[in-house]
């Protein structure tokens, strides 16, 4: 049976600081854990492939990773004539220590939400358009941008969230490939679904969006959910009383 779900991705929070000190950036993130999700080492054509970036992207993305410590790069066996290819694996312990505690905390507290609340579905977009909204408030802000500025500034902020989202340039549905939750989303959709949705609805509304909405389908398709954007329809003028 083929997995339809998104791979784990663990922790709402930036990926630890590499050598150099510095944060991995969101993109460079959504890299990291396109290698993490992959089952041995790959080159750079497989990882284009997997994440839909063009390979001048990708690598300059994994040579910032290598020299941050968070991604191990080493020669492939040789076969054939020419040089043998580079491969790429992500650095065991690049993320948090704590992933797993975080995990189980907001296991706890999703299976509390489904059993005692009267509308679990309901409350948790509430608490995740809270929750977008505050994330929303710390980023920067794209006021005044279109919509398509902001469709990139919730994409961003999904990879720095560990959703690893892939998208096409103009288009309106994103595949997110990875969960920072997936154990808890499968075992309560309702909760976690519902408040990762809210999210994304809280960021818009933080940043002046309201003639977008959101839809997320969980589980979608194989190996991802799907979040869609939907323009809201103009609102017809009034039409004036004759008399």
């Amino acid at each position: 049976m083929k997995n339809t779900r998104p791979r784990p991705g663990f922790g709402p929070r930036p990926i630890g600081l590499g050598e150099s000190g510095r944060g991995a950036t969101p993109a460079q993130q959504a890299v990291l854990r396109a290698l993490e999700a992959q089952a041995q080492p790959v080159t750079l054509a497989a990882l284009c492939s997997a994440t839909s970036l063009h390979i001048n992207t990708v690598r300059e993305h994994l040579d910032a990773l290598v020299r941050d410590g968070l991604v191990q790069r080493t020669k492939a066996a040789p076969s054939g004539r020419g040089r043998p290819a580079w491969e790429y694996s992500a650095v065991p312990g690049a993320t948090a220590a704590d992933d797993h505690e975080y995990a189980g905390l907001a296991a706890t507290l999703a299976a509390a939400l489904h059993r005692h609340s009267p509308d679990p579905k309901r409350e948790s977009v509430a608490a995740g358009r809270t929750w977008g909204s505050r994330l929303a408030s710390g980023e920067r802000d794209p006021v005044g941008a279109s919509g398509s500025d902001r469709r990139r500034a919730v994409v961003a902020l999904l990879a720095r969230l560990r959703f690893t989202p892939v998208t096409r340039p103009r288009a309106r549905t994103v595949r997110l490939t990875t969960c920072p939750l997936l154990a808890t989303a499968q075992e309560y959709p309702d909760v976690v679904c519902s408040i990762h949705l809210g999210m994304v609805e809280g960021a818009l509304q933080q940043w002046g969006d309201t003639a977008m909405s959101v839809d997320l389908r969980p589980f979608a398709e194989p190996g991802s959910c799907l979040l869609a954007f939907v323009p809201e329809p103009p609102t017809a003028p009034a039409r004036r009383r004759s008399r």
